[in-house]
């Protein structure tokens, strides 16, 4: 069972690998009539089944097609703006003094606005195949954004430039995402999901090998890394949360190195680098930057100070340059959230009137309490813990590595790892608490705590080697392993689908939001 190598880690991470890739080659929206409406009755749950073919796409969801259509309009038309309202139809809308009119001709108006104003919004985001609800429309400007951060984006619109640039040595016309969307797309995840994803994979095992030389744990660790968490669903499409992932993984990688002593200025500085990459995808995460600069300083802190901040700071200036660029100021739009960027008329997220209900889990904090939203959050539909059980074996861990169990350093799981891991757990899991109230919308578990994986991997070694013990234990520690795989590939060909447990609650009877 003990051996200083793990014989068939090789063979796990290249059926990862292979899965992801056959995954994002065959990526394509598919309509499904479970989640459509039978009938016409705008009462009944569900969207319209389209009355004709729609147009395919390798996109799956409001979120992912918000930052194509960026990427789209950076390079094919040189602008942030993904979609215009004609002003004259704004002023028309606007101006009719609704108030003075009956109750039926006020109806009338208001309908007739909103039709005139659907009519009169064009652009990229209103094109067949690219509709979003993820999107902000400028006050004064009249003109639609993405409501994600433009930085990632503005990266990703690079490689689909070199991918046009590519073409348009070989073909009398470059290959644009109008014309080529299947083969940009895919091609585009696969170097910003897939590679990342298999490097991820092979610096996992390193720190795994290197902090454990028990085969079983080993094995136990990798699997779960590699099949067991809700990173492996969205490896198909263009999120910011597998990208983050990647990257403290690395930094924590780069951190531990520095921390035992054996990292130059490189290291230091790549570390500050990939710790704001991860802040640049995930805010939350500067908890774990701030953690990482302080390893890294308390080892080194001339290095710390003087490569390990300037590369940080770098990325931190690309970072509100690209918000500069698009907005005009360094503040990101999802942060008028509530305003006029968002509750322009005919948006998704205007709030609902008095006596009006909005159903949708967008709208989930108008049908249930604060306690509630915590508990389905932690263990109920879209529970941390009842989807990926496997993050029981972290705390654990953690907790058995803070009072100095489990950890055999040198050459051992570094002293660090327990307190860190239950810090920014408490933190971040705590903020998301406080700040959040949908569940990240349609997905297939809570995934604005995904980056916090490679910590959660990493933590279980201690808990996972005293389970592997007994047979009882190995038992226990399988089934929480199988019922994370479960949940992961529960649905495989869209990440931005409801958990299993959601719909069971459903199919039990229970009404949802």
């Amino acid at each position: 069972m003990n051996s200083p190598r793990f014989a068939y880690s090789n063979l796990i991470i290249l059926a990862a690998f292979a899965v992801a890739c056959g995954r994002i080659a065959s990526a394509q929206f598919v309509q499904e009539p479970l989640l459509s409406k039978k009938g016409t009755d705008p009462n009944e749950k569900g969207r319209p089944w389209p009355a004709t073919r729609p147009q395919p796409m390798p996109t799956f969801s409001s979120n992912d097609r918000s930052r194509w259509a960026v990427v789209r309009a950076l390079v094919d038309e040189g602008t942030f703006v993904i979609g215009q309202r004609d002003k004259k139809v704004f002023l028309g809308t606007a101006i009719a003094p609704v108030g003075q009119l009956d109750p039926i001709a006020a109806a009338s108006m208001v309908r007739f606005g909103r039709e005139w104003r659907a009519k009169s919004d064009t652009g990229i985001i209103f094109e067949d195949g690219w509709g979003s609800v993820d999107k902000v429309l400028h006050p004064s400007q009249l003109e639609f954004h993405s409501t994600k951060p433009p930085f990632l984006t503005v990266l990703v619109a690079g490689l689909y430039w070199l991918f046009q640039a590519f073409t348009g040595l070989f073909f009398e016309v470059p290959w644009t995402l109008t014309t080529h969307p299947f083969a940009i797309v895919r091609t585009i995840v696969f170097v910003i999901n897939a590679l990342p994803f298999l490097v991820y994979l092979v610096v996992l095992k390193r720190l795994v090998v290197r902090w454990t030389d028990h085969e079983w744990t080993q094995a136990f660790v990798l699997t779960a890394a590699a099949f067991g968490t809700i990173a492996t669903p969205f490896l198909i499409t263009f999120n910011n949360h597998t990208p983050a992932t990647f990257a403290v993984l690395f930094a924590l990688a780069l951190a531990a190195r520095i921390d035992e002593g054996r990292g130059g200025w490189l290291a230091h500085a790549s570390a500050g680098l990939l710790s704001a990459f991860a802040v640049t995808c995930e805010l939350p995460a500067l908890a774990f930057a701030t953690a990482a600069f302080a390893l890294c300083a308390r080892r080194d802190p001339r290095r710390a100070l003087f490569a390990f901040i300037p590369a940080g700071v770098l990325l931190a200036a690309a970072f509100f340059a690209a918000n500069w660029a698009a907005f005009e100021r360094l503040r990101p739009a999802y942060s008028e959230f509530g305003g006029p960027w968002y509750e322009y008329e005919g948006s998704h997220w205007v709030k609902p009137a008095p006596g009006q209900v909005k159903t949708g889990i967008d709208w989930a904090r108008y049908h249930e309490s604060r306690a509630e939203y915590a508990m389905h959050l932690l263990v109920g539909h879209h529970g941390l813990f009842s989807l990926t059980p496997i993050w029981l074996l972290s705390l654990g861990g953690a907790i058995m590595l803070s009072r100095g169990q489990g950890g055999r350093p040198p050459g051992g799981i570094p002293s660090f790892l327990g307190p860190l891991t239950l810090l920014l757990t408490f933190v971040v899991v705590g903020f998301y608490l406080v700040k959040s109230d949908n569940y990240g919308g349609w997905t297939n578990g809570p995934r604005w705590l995904m980056w916090l994986s490679p910590l959660w991997l990493l933590a279980m070694i201690p808990a996972v080697e005293r389970l592997s013990a007994s047979k009882w234990g190995r038992g226990f520690a399988m089934t929480l392993l199988v019922v994370s795989i479960f949940s992961a590939h529960y649905s495989l060909w869209n990440p931005w689908r409801h958990p299993w447990i959601y719909d069971l609650m459903i199919a039990a009877g229970w009404p949802g939001y």
